[in-house]
């Protein structure tokens, strides 16, 4: 296999960063950067099919946010790498589509405040930023039957995560009530520690 030319020049990821993301995503099997230009892929189609404006860049701001958090506590309980990088995306789908819905056009009759738009932009990321890192070490502190559970709960959207759902509730003998339950237990634990955390932070 070809080595493959990765250049991440324009992220704010250092190379040490990105070296350990790739080995993160090979999860053990040297891919020779294959995995990681196949999870960039997945995520671009990701949030084209959400019918963002600038997939490719919502992509590498996924992929910069999951190895910050590998830099920063050293590792990611959550596997396979792919799971976690879907998580990871739909808050930055989330913010991305809050974002759209906050821009007004430009007026230029209206005065320019020293508190305008960039600020609550970077108070906005700064926000978003402690309650990903707040959630990565709430998820760490699950049981691991119980970390893959909530993660696949609310993996995809619309009809595949009904199927999946569906899917979760035959492995586990349940029925989709009762799993409705336990991921929401699940869920309000996780909410009340990431609070916890933030409050901490």
């Amino acid at each position: 296999m070809s080595v493959v030319t990765l250049d991440r020049r324009d992220s704010g990821t250092s190379g040490t960063s990105f070296t350990r993301l790739l080995r993160w995503l090979d999860d053990g099997v040297d891919s020779k950067g294959e995995r990681y230009l196949e999870i960039r892929r997945r995520l671009v189609a990701y949030f084209d099919r959400r019918n963002r404006s600038a997939p490719d860049i919502l992509a590498d701001e996924t992929l910069d946010r999951v190895s910050r958090t590998l830099e920063e506590s050293g590792r990611i309980k959550v596997t396979p790498p792919a799971r976690y990088c879907y998580v990871v995306a739909r808050f930055v789908l989330l913010e991305d589509i809050r974002r759209s819905q906050r821009e007004i056009p430009f007026d230029e009759t209206r005065p320019a405040s020293q508190q305008g738009p960039s600020a609550n932009r970077a108070d906005t990321d700064d926000a978003a930023e402690r309650s990903l890192q707040c959630l990565t070490h709430c998820l760490n502190r699950l049981k691991p039957e119980d970390r893959n559970l909530i993660v696949e709960y609310y993996r995809d959207a619309k009809r595949q995560r009904i199927d999946r759902r569906r899917e979760l509730a035959r492995g586990l003998g349940i029925t989709m009530n009762a799993l409705a339950i336990r991921t929401w237990r699940l869920r309000a634990n996780l909410e009340a520690c990431v609070a916890a955390c933030r409050n901490r932070r």
